[in-house]
Order: structure tokens, then C-alpha cells, then sequence
């Protein structure tokens, strides 16, 4: 029943994520309030207990090697199946096969889920907090859309909604109230994803033959037989229109899959063999 195949749907969810958050900078000012420093703070993926050990292995930042702040880390924490973003299971997306004009690819419609993400801020002090977290909020009202390519094979490009759902803040330390161990602000956030199954080849009915029997010898029939085939114009318009027209329509061959075409029918009363027809 299962296929092997890979989009990496989900990890360009988590790169995409990221990428909103790469580019935070906070400053450090003097007394008569000049920027002194600017310091980029990294993000890295990893779960915050993770950030925490490192921590607490070096409370007074004082090793030469230890992590330093501030610093920013997120992880997956969960994902839940969004019904109310459920579409029609039989809906197909489709595109032109690149390399042969008479086939198409389809794809079913992806699966909604929402990814719960955590994203863990790690600072020193709270005016550092303060700078990064008010060049994030204004952002997310409480959402904010960025778009991703998903499945550039079927030219799927998604605006995918990431909405910011809590904020907490959490001051840890151990000693004395001189001793700032971390605080630490932690924002819980969903991303509204859809999940993409397999890319399939389907061929294109480029002629439709319906026969309609009446009442026959045993050897023979009289018959209305209905031919139905696409037609376009020269130009790449539709044609649309009776058999007395159909000789104004390109070869069927000329017509892609994804063309904009129209029909022609062709009627036509005769005996038939039933062997032969």
C-alpha cells in the first residue's frame, strides 16, 4: 500500500521557521545611551533543556569554552492533525509532465496539520530580553505568513501562516541574588503546515469514441456513433463547436495536456460490422 518517497516537507517548515529568526541583533549602549556593540544572536535547533545543561555546567560564565548569551534555540514539540483545514480527498493538483506533453503529474491534496514549534530566547539580562523579543511581537498579529516552496516539481508553493500562541518567562539561577544564572523567554508558536503524499504519471484522452446500438440484424448494427475530440486554434484558443468546424482545430498532437483547448464533436450514422467496429 505505501510508496517510498520524500519532499522534506517538513524540513524546510523547520528551515523556514529558522530563517524569520537569523537575523536578530541587539546593541549595547554607554551612559549617554550610544550603541558601543552590536552583537548577532545565533539560533541554533536543539531542545532548551539541552541549552540549559551547558548552563548550569558553567554558572558565572567564567570557562574559557561555554555557551555564551544571548542565544536563541527551537525544537518541534508536537503536531497535531487540523481538520478544519481539511479539503476534498479527491482533489488532485496537476501539472505538465516537462518531458512529454501527452502526460501530466497529479498529486493529491496534502494533509493539514499544525507543527507546534518552541522557541527558547537565553539572555543575561533583561534589557537584552527586552530588544529581542520587541523585534519579534510586532511581527505576529498573532500571526505572520511566509511563504515556502514546498514541491517544486508540481510548482506547490504554499503561504503558510505561523501564529504566536504564549509567551513565558522564566529567571533561573541558583546561590545568591547576585548570581544571574538565565532568563529565559519561551514562545510557543504554531505553524499552519499541510503534509504533500506522491507524485504519480497519469496519461491524457485525447478522443472519445461513444457508440449508440439500435435495433440490428444479428450481423450487423445500425449505429450513432459520437466522436469527441479537443480542439484549439492556431493561436492557442479554444474551439468549441459543431463537426461542420472541427477542420479549423490544430492536429490533437499540437495540443498539450495543460493547454487551454475546448471539444468538437463529430455524429455519424452507419452500419457496422459488430466484428469489425
Amino acid at each position: 500500500m505505501f510508496q517510498q518517497y520524500y519532499h522534506g516537507t517538513i524540513r524546510k517548515y523547520i528551515i523556514s521557521f529558522g530563517n524569520l529568526f537569523n537575523d536578530i541583533v541587539i546593541a549595547r549602549l554607554n551612559t549617554a545611551g550610544e550603541r558601543v556593540q552590536s552583537i548577532a544572536v545565533p539560533l541554533a535547533y536543539g531542545p532548551k533543556e539541552k541549552f540549559l545543561v551547558r548552563l548550569r555546567q558553567d554558572p558565572n560564565f567564567e570557562q574559557a569554552v561555554a555557551i555564551t548569551l544571548p542565544r536563541m534555540g527551537f525544537e518541534i514539540t508536537g503536531m497535531t492533525y487540523a481538520p478544519t483545514r481539511k479539503l476534498s480527498s479527491t482533489i488532485k493538483n496537476v501539472t505538465l509532465k516537462s518531458d512529454d506533453n501527452d502526460r501530466l503529474k497529479t498529486q493529491y491534496v496534502p494533509v493539514p496539520y499544525d507543527i507546534n514549534i518552541l522557541l527558547s530566547i537565553f539572555v543575561s539580562n533583561a534589557d537584552d530580553g527586552a530588544q529581542i523579543l520587541e523585534q519579534i511581537l510586532p511581527y505576529f498579529r498573532p500571526e505572520f505568513t511566509t511563504n515556502i516552496r514546498l514541491i517544486p516539481e508540481m510548482n506547490v508553493v504554499v503561504d503558510t501562516p505561523v501564529v504566536l500562541q504564549d509567551i513565558s518567562i522564566e529567571d533561573t539561577y541558583e546561590g545568591d541574588f547576585d548570581t544571574r544564572r538565565a532568563l529565559i523567554y519561551s514562545l510557543t508558536f504554531s505553524m499552519k503546515a499541510y503534509i504533500y503524499g506522491p507524485v504519480a504519471n497519469q496519461g491524457v484522452i485525447k478522443r472519445s469514441v461513444t457508440n449508440f446500438f439500435g435495433d440490428v440484424p444479428a450481423d450487423s448494427a445500425q449505429i450513432e456513433r459520437l466522436t469527441v475530440t479537443p480542439s484549439q486554434f492556431a493561436n492557442g484558443a479554444p474551439l468549441t463547436s459543431p463537426s461542420a468546424n472541427a477542420s479549423l482545430s490544430v492536429e490533437t498532437s499540437a495540443i498539450s495536456a495543460n493547454s487551454d483547448y475546448g471539444f468538437t464533436t463529430d455524429i455519424n450514422t452507419d452500419t457496422f460490422n459488430i466484428e469489425n467496429s
